[in-house]
């Protein structure tokens, strides 16, 4: 068997379920050893939230991680940013000039500054607003001449990136850093910030059993061969995935 990249979302994906990460982390470790596997996390966490929720989960040591909504990787422990993807990212964006059209929506609520960081502006938004509001935002972001993304999460979570700022970019970068085909990769999710994930290429994708309202609707209007749908929540449900693949026994 060859070696393969496995990237996975975090809360509520390979977190959430102590029990089946357990179980998982064991099956990971066998892989590991025997034919060489690649773990990435990315997650909309910031690196200190990152390392917070570390200390709590029984999480192995990954190879990457991509943090803030795959607007940040890091490696090998490192706590400085891949620089080459920061400048991709820089290419465009207007940090300041988002925040001035922003506040002009009275129900976009900021979140916390620590939720913040160079490339990604975050907000609050409740449900039952966001379908009125998000058009019109998106209107009104491409008339100041701003190139910008915005990810709509778990229904409260809005993200405002840079036009090339996503998870799956950043996976699309990572497998070129790795060297690993689309085919030696599998992505892992359950929310809306996850979507880019299963929707940049033939990476094989899982989508845990526990999946929000708005990825499980992304996935009956675009499922594919390459994406499974499992049963089993969180990291039961990576490990079902897997199985579904046949990338272990």
């Amino acid at each position: 068997m060859t070696k393969f990249l496995l990237i996975t979302d975090l809360d509520n994906t390979l977190v959430g379920d102590r029990p089946a990460l357990e179980q998982l982390n064991q099956t990971l470790m066998q892989v590991r050893q025997a034919q060489g596997l690649l773990l990435v996390y990315s997650t909309g966490r910031s690196l200190t939230s990152f390392n917070q929720l570390r200390s709590q989960e029984p999480m192995l040591v990954p190879d990457a991680l991509v943090t803030s909504v795959g607007t940040e990787i890091y490696y090998g422990g490192s706590t400085t940013p891949d620089p080459d993807w920061s400048e991709k990212l820089n290419q465009g964006w207007q940090r300041e000039d988002v925040l001035s059209i922003t506040a002009h929506f009275n129900d976009l609520v900021l979140q916390p500054e620590a939720e913040q960081s160079p490339y990604k502006v975050s907000f609050f938004l409740e449900p039952s607003l966001a379908t009125d509001l998000l058009p019109r935002l998106d209107v009104a972001l491409h008339i100041r001449g701003l190139d910008v993304k915005l990810v709509y999460s778990g229904g409260k979570d809005l993200d405002i990136l840079p036009l090339h700022g996503d998870k799956g970019q950043a996976m699309q970068y990572l497998r070129g850093q790795f060297g690993v085909t689309a085919e030696q990769t599998v992505a892992c999710g359950d929310s809306g910030n996850d979507q880019a994930l299963f929707s940049t290429g033939q990476e094989r994708g899982i989508i845990v059993g526990n999946a929000c309202p708005e990825l499980l609707q992304w996935h009956q209007e675009n499922g594919s061969d390459y994406i499974y749908l499992a049963t089993a929540n969180c990291a039961g449900g990576i490990l079902e995935g897997l199985r579904h693949f046949s990338y272990v026994k």
